[in-house]
């Protein structure tokens, strides 16, 4: 069974820096599938933040969020990672991570579409106090 597990989320301050982790477990075919990681504040859209290439760590980071947030990866671990700088009130929200089932050449950025996504991990709250 494949799954999705987040940590690394809590309380923090306006400014301070946060690193969450996705470890996919239970996946069976190659590394070379698309991982994600979206956020979701109450009464707000679900918005996805940024995706990684399993197969050479290409990385796309959302508009709204670029220059603070950088999506790392260490496959050895099956574990993708969100680095968050500067954090901010407004960052606060559930961050959830996805993982498609797809294999994907070198150098090609995965999609940022929820739809593209078959596993999906329950989350992590990071909350943010001015």
């Amino acid at each position: 069974q494949v799954q999705l597990v987040e940590s690394g989320g809590g309380s923090v301050r306006a400014g301070d820096s946060l690193r969450l982790s996705c470890r996919l477990s239970g996946y069976r075919y190659d590394s070379r599938n698309c991982m994600a990681w979206f956020r979701q504040a109450p009464g707000k859209k679900r918005e996805g933040v940024g995706t990684i290439n399993r197969s050479d760590a290409t990385q796309f980071v959302a508009d709204s969020v670029k220059g603070r947030f950088t999506i790392t990866l260490d496959n050895s671990k099956n574990t993708a990672y969100l680095y968050i700088n500067s954090l901010e009130p407004e960052d606060s929200a559930t961050y959830s991570c996805a993982a498609d089932q797809r294999n994907w050449d070198w150098g090609r950025m995965c999609p940022s579409e929820e739809k593209a996504y078959r596993y999906w991990g329950l989350g992590t709250q990071v909350t943010v106090s001015s």
